[in-house]
């Protein structure tokens, strides 16, 4: 049982038509945001913020900000937000072989420099104490710009929230969320945990 159990989908009207955007991202509105409705204003803010984070700016594309959200959520040890991330990365187009090697983007021929740097900040930033130091940013500005660097940490940001709230809440998961979690991730052990 969740800490707070989410409210229906018809419980703020205006939350769910923002919540719309989940419908394209994951294909249905997340728990989370259900159980934000206990306080509309923060359902509402959390859904603007969330499309402001995730907008297509150009070279962080929506596939990789998902990448980044996963190794995030994947850092911090947040079930719920594993699958969502890794669910919303393959809607968005991510190549198959970096799903199915998600694990082992530092490696793995898939992935671009660019793209293990980004991934590399994801983690560093994702940790406690944070581990973002001159190395890391050495080697983002190999492939990034300025606001490139923005957008990436305004996702590492909104998934230290999402994790913190799904994980202290013991939020649901949905189905469809279960599905993706055990389509790429379950070869490394992921379960539902407390988000049963």
């Amino acid at each position: 049982m969740p800490l707070v159990p989410p409210l229906s989908a018809d419980y703020d009207l205006e939350t769910k038509m923002l919540a719309e955007f989940f419908n394209e991202t994951l294909g249905f509105c997340p728990n989370s945001v259900l159980t934000m409705q206990h306080r509309p204003a923060i359902s509402k803010a959390f859904i603007n913020l969330n499309k402001a984070v995730m907008a297509n700016e150009g070279r962080v594309t929506s596939a990789l900000k998902r990448m980044i959200a996963w190794v995030s959520s994947n850092t911090t040890g947040c079930r719920y937000c594993q699958a969502h991330a890794i669910r919303a990365a393959e809607r968005y187009g991510a190549e198959q072989e970096q799903l199915d090697n998600i694990w082992e983007y530092r490696t793995h021929p898939a992935f671009s420099e660019a793209e293990k740097a980004a991934l590399d900040f994801s983690l560093a930033a994702s940790q406690i104490p944070n581990a973002v130091d001159e190395n890391i940013k050495k080697h983002l500005y190999e492939h990034w710009n300025e606001g490139e660097i923005v957008e990436m940490l305004g996702v590492i940001s909104l998934f230290g929230f999402l994790n913190r709230w799904n994980d202290s809440m013991g939020t649901s998961i949905e189905v469809d969320a279960v599905k993706s979690g055990k389509k790429y991730l379950d070869k490394h052990g992921w379960n539902k945990g407390k988000h049963a």
